[in-house]
């Protein structure tokens, strides 16, 4: 993956004991001083563990294709007439002359169809021509299969868009949906030919000789990637997902495509930096005939275009003044991607872990998709040993939402995972700026200052220190005397003063933590704590440097040992007063947080695979830890900690978090709430969390949810959000009734309260209800708000003559106009899985 690759653990299975094994002699290694961590080692280690782990995509023995068993295509007699087509022969008395001269049947029939327009026939015609070409593929013979697929394509079309057909269409038919697989087919057939030629890329222009006629191609880039972006396509249906549990596709027109990007890409525009390498995107072919030019002294000519759509921008297109839905598949090419070794497995996450050096090649912001001005950026932080691609599950299911793709952009951000956290955040602090500052530097783009962030396990405290102002409450752990008395040179002055100083991120208005241990984990103990000092490589500023502080300023600290903490095993220990100051924190007034805590049996078989580290818990982080009193939802999954979150409660969940968020930022207002703490019950047992002094009282309420097929039950404790008092706030106004922000700024006069602008973001489209279940959910005091519904080889005649031009479209949804109605503390709700008809389940 070149210098920008990441790892992903979720495709790491079978291939953990060669992996592991791998990890050993490397530790050995490290620690002998013989060896050091570099991409060429890692891709060697990654290709030994994908032996176990198997691939993320299969090759099919055959390209999936609907028409399959109707035509009998790979039958050894090769493709024959649907029964359909064949009673059309034999009205027109052509049967006996197909079989002996399918050739001249077809032209026959052709001229008895155009006489006599009628859909049968047209079809029949269609259909004929599909198969002429499949038999000519067969035999090798290019020019003939390219024709017959040009035939059956034009023929399809008019089937499907002709307005002289238009009075006898019939869309329950099954023939209609069978015209649209003779289009798809028949395409695809065409756009393989032309790959095999190189002909196959935006910018093509060239022409097919037919029976009688003449189809002249020109193809274009419609949506947010560059045209020169593109390296080569690849056709989705020679593919089928394993390393994904979820493979969505919707049923259309077009032939799904993986484009593959270009490494070489001019790196002059400002994203240009945050795409890895060897990134494959998503993208649909579609043909339009954009009309016909009868014959008359000359040839007849149709004037085509193939149109390379994005169909994470675009779903639908016009043809004709017919809203066309478009075929799509938008997570073959993401687990392609991951089929990359390096990608799809976790060596780099476990290298970057044991040596921060190699990982700070890897560090920083990552996209998948084009960045977009006018989408609010997600922002997914892994946790300990982990990396961007441990989100890749959660992804694929969240844009499957065409309402979350609409109005979201997912980064993802890596950093080395041995260094302690506050570093990560610190480091992360100034990625983030360095990208504002980047993508929009003239500050015009509103959806950046509604920025959320995720982060599981220890990068759910990465992202909750994006969200404090520290004062100087945090170095008061350490010393009782001013900053500007350190005694140290300049480099690391500012280390320090970036780590222990800092405001919280006004672009940040929403936190959602996964698994994270607020409290610390018994996961970092003496043993832990001290095979952490052995073999995790520090960056290498941090080696030595505490302790030459600690050397030139005698007398100046009072807590040397939480200076001198260079792990992130160490810094995640419960006693470590760093997280005790972290939890007493309030965040920015303008910040909301929602908390997801995994919950197993002490005998479960995920327990035992992941050596239970804690009690009552997730395996490695207690349910003590895990709860944050100060969240204003709070839900309890079934799922050991490496998977939380990647369970479907925990993504639906998430869902719902983001399309709350939506709402808010449409309305230009939030709700205050007095937030409770959540409580948890598992089993027959209850228990609650500490509570500070000052948190509000409220009552509680319990909730009995239905979970999956694979859980049949799961209970959660929800707490009511909102206080009798609370009211609606317009965004950038002074808080009146939040008390946690009133004392965050009485209790620090250094507090500076630069809270986000009244923003609203413009909306065009309504958002309407879309069903589901989710099992296990806290409600905050904000009703969650309504979804929305889904809108549902080459000849040598064919010539190359230059590139297409790029066009942009953006797409938001609009604010809903219906008024939620409001939930009762008491009442029981249910809430429906967003999933769209057109997706399916490996």
């Amino acid at each position: 993956m070149g210098h920008r690759a990441i790892s992903n653990p979720s495709v790491f299975k079978t291939g953990h004991g060669i992996l592991l094994g791998s990890i050993l002699c490397t530790l050995t290694a490290l620690s002998s001083g013989c060896v050091s961590l570099n991409t060429e080692l890692a891709r060697k280690t990654a290709y030994l563990a994908q032996l176990g782990s198997g691939s993320a995509v299969k090759i099919r023995k055959n390209p999936r294709n609907p028409l399959e068993d109707q035509l009998n295509l790979f039958a050894r007699k090769g493709p024959s007439p649907s029964p359909r087509t064949a009673q059309v022969l034999r009205r027109f008395s052509l049967e006996e002359l197909f079989r002996s001269d399918p050739n001249q049947a077809y032209r026959a029939l052709r001229e008895a169809a155009e006489k006599n327009a009628q859909l049968e026939s047209t079809y029949a015609v269609a259909e004929i021509a599909y198969i002429l070409g499949v038999r000519a593929g067969l035999k090798k013979d290019t020019d003939q299969a390219i024709k017959m697929y040009g035939e059956s394509l034009a023929v399809s079309y008019d089937y499907l868009f002709s307005e002289s057909l238009a009075s006898q269409r019939n869309p329950y038919d099954p023939e209609f949906r069978g015209a649209c697989d003779l289009y798809n087919g028949s395409l695809e057939g065409m756009l393989r030919n032309m790959a095999d030629e190189g002909f196959l890329h935006p910018g093509y222009e060239g022409s097919i000789d037919m029976m009688g006629r003449r189809m002249e191609l020109a193809c274009s880039c419609s949506g947010r990637w560059d045209p020169e972006d593109i390296k080569e396509f690849l056709f989705s249906s020679d593919y089928e997902v394993r390393g994904l549990s979820n493979s969505y596709r919707s049923y259309g027109l077009g032939v799904p495509l993986i484009a593959v990007r270009r490494s070489d890409v001019d790196a002059s525009s400002a994203d240009e930096q945050y795409y890895p390498e060897g990134l494959t995107f998503p993208v649909t072919a579609f043909f339009r005939l954009k009309k016909s030019i009868p014959r008359g002294s000359q040839t007849e000519r149709l004037i085509c275009n193939i149109e390379f759509h994005d169909p994470l921008d675009q779903t639908t297109i016009d043809v004709a003044g017919i809203p066309t839905p478009l075929e799509t598949d938008i997570s073959t090419p993401l687990a392609y991607y991951l089929n990359d070794p390096l990608v799809g497995t976790n060596t780099v996450a476990t290298f970057a872990l044991l040596d921060a050096n190699f990982g700070k090649s890897f560090e920083g912001l990552y996209m998948l998709e084009p960045y977009d001005p006018n989408k609010i950026p997600v922002v997914m932080v892994h946790g300990l040993w982990s990396s961007p691609i441990t989100w890749m599950e959660m992804f694929n299911d969240l844009r499957a939402s065409s309402d979350i793709r609409k109005n979201y952009q997912f980064w993802f951000y890596m950093y080395p995972t041995g260094q302690p956290f506050w570093t990560s955040a610190e480091e992360m602090r100034d990625d983030l700026l360095q990208a504002r500052r980047e993508l929009d530097p003239d500050q015009q783009s509103e959806t950046l200052d509604q920025m959320v962030l995720i982060g599981h396990s220890m990068g759910g405290l990465v992202s909750r220190l994006q969200t404090i102002d520290s004062g100087d409450r945090f170095w008061s752990l350490i010393s009782d005397h001013p900053f500007s008395e350190l005694e140290t040179d300049d480099e690391t002055r500012s280390h320090l003063q970036q780590i222990m100083f800092f405001s919280p991120d006004s672009s940040v208005k929403r936190v959602v933590t996964i698994g994270t241990p607020h409290r610390g984990s018994e996961f970092s103990n003496n043993t832990t704590q001290w095979l952490g000092r052995q073999f995790l490589v520090l960056p290498n500023m941090l080696v030595g440097q505490q302790e030459e502080v600690v050397k030139q300023n005698p007398d100046y600290f009072n807590n040397t040992k939480l200076l001198t903490i260079n792990t992130s095993i160490d810094s995640l220990s419960p006693e470590s007063p760093f997280l005790q100051e972290m939890i007493a924190s309030e965040s920015a007034p303008w910040v909301k947080h929602h908390n997801i805590l995994g919950v197993v049996e002490a005998n479960s078989f995920d327990t035992w695979l992941g050596m239970r580290v804690v009690g009552e818990g997730d395996g490695i982080v207690p349910v003590t830890s895990a709860q944050f009193e100060k969240a204003e939802s709070e839900i309890v999954v079934p799922s050991p900690h490496q998977k939380i979150h990647q369970h479907p409660l925990a993504i639906l969940e998430v869902q719902r978090i983001l399309r709350e968020h939506v709402v808010e930022v449409q309305r230009g207002t939030r709700r205050d709430h007095g937030v409770q703490p959540a409580t948890y019950r598992h089993g027959d047992q209850s228990k609650e969390p500490e509570t500070s002094d000052d948190s509000p009282s409220a009552d509680k309420v319990s909730e009995n949810v239905e979970g999956s097929a694979d859980q049949k039950s799961s209970q959660a404790e929800v707490a009511p959000q909102e206080s009798p008092d609370a009211g609606e706030q317009t965004l950038g106004e002074e808080p009146e009734v939040n008390q946690r922000a009133a004392k965050a700024v009485a209790g620090n006069p250094d507090f500076n309260d630069n809270g986000p602008p009244n923003t609203k973001i413009e909306t065009t489209e309504p958002i309407e209800e879309e069903t589901g279940q989710v099992g296990g959910v806290t409600q905050g005091s904000e009703p969650t708000p309504s979804e929305p519904k889904n809108t549902s080889p080459a000849t040598s005649n064919l010539t190359n003559t230059g590139p297409a031009k790029r066009f942009s479209i953006s797409d938001q949804a609009e604010e809903s106009q219906a008024a939620p109605a409001t939930t009762s503390s008491a009442e029981k709700e249910k809430v429906e899985p967003d999933t769209e008809p057109s997706s399916t389940s490996n």
